[in-house]
């Protein structure tokens, strides 16, 4: 089954999402922006979509629209959007509610939530993505798997409150660990030392955490209790106060959990 899909934003998510959709078979017929130029960043590579500055779709053809914007923005677009007979609004956020379009002009509402990073910069597989689902709409559900299919393999309907709960768990398991190594980053480069010897460990890192479990990969000073190399670390730090205390913070929290 083929759709025609309309897509609500510019950002990472709209950026990835709408040549997906189109290599998968779909017509993306309008992408909406408040900027012509970030519009024309995703146009340009579509066949035929349009470009749209405001949020009356009466006229268009498509039967779902995607919202693909910040999750602050969901509720506004959601309020204002104009859309046709029998339509279907989606989100694509982690965290946000499905009520949240609860008082659009859609007939049909669901969450299309493609559980990656995202970057413009970076190319992403999406066979390997999982699309977290939900409708309140039986009909409309069927439709999202089969819209999900057409892209990945890996589909799963979850509630609002347990998406919100695999959002958080996402936060800390890709954006804090992402920041992680970018305080190791700082303090390589404030040393005048070379990331380069870094990467290795991170990779052998992760690979190990996912193969074993991470709990059973842990290792390092605060693991073995390491008191004298746990101090030193600090005091090594105390030139930031902020990131001696991330340090001393994640260092007893994994003290606890031995």
């Amino acid at each position: 089954m083929k759709f025609k899909i309309a897509i609500l934003g510019t950002g990472n998510v709209a950026w990835h999402l709408a040549p997906a959709l189109e290599e998968a078979g779909h017509t993306i017929t309008e992408v909406y922006g408040r900027s012509e130029k970030n519009i024309k960043g995703i146009t340009q590579k579509l066949y035929t979509a349009e470009s749209k500055t405001d949020l009356d779709f009466t006229e268009s053809i498509a039967e779902i629209f995607i919202i693909a914007v910040s999750d602050d923005a969901i509720s506004e677009i959601s309020d204002e959007i104009i859309l046709p007979e029998d339509s279907i609004l989606l989100h694509t956020s982690g965290s946000v509610s499905i009520e949240a379009l609860g008082y659009s002009s859609a007939t049909y509402t669901g969450i299309f939530y493609p559980l990656q990073s995202f970057s413009k910069d970076r190319e992403i597989s999406f066979g390997e993505v999982p699309f977290l689902l939900e409708s309140e709409d039986q009909t409309t559900l069927q439709k999202l798997k089969k819209l999900a299919k057409s892209l990945s393999h890996l589909q799963y309907v979850v509630k609002s409150k347990d998406r919100k709960a695999l959002h958080v768990a996402a936060v800390f398991a890709s954006n804090f660990s992402n920041h992680m190594i970018r305080l190791s980053e700082e303090i390589m480069a404030r040393q005048g030392l070379d990331f380069e010897m870094l990467k290795p460990l991170i990779i052998e890192t992760l690979s190990k955490s996912l193969e074993l479990g991470a709990k059973k990969a842990q290792t390092g000073p605060a693991k073995r209790e390491d008191l004298n190399t746990l101090e030193a670390h600090h005091q090594f730090l105390n030139y930031n106060e902020q990131i001696a205390e991330i340090y001393r913070l994640i260092s007893q929290d994994i003290i606890d959990s031995i």
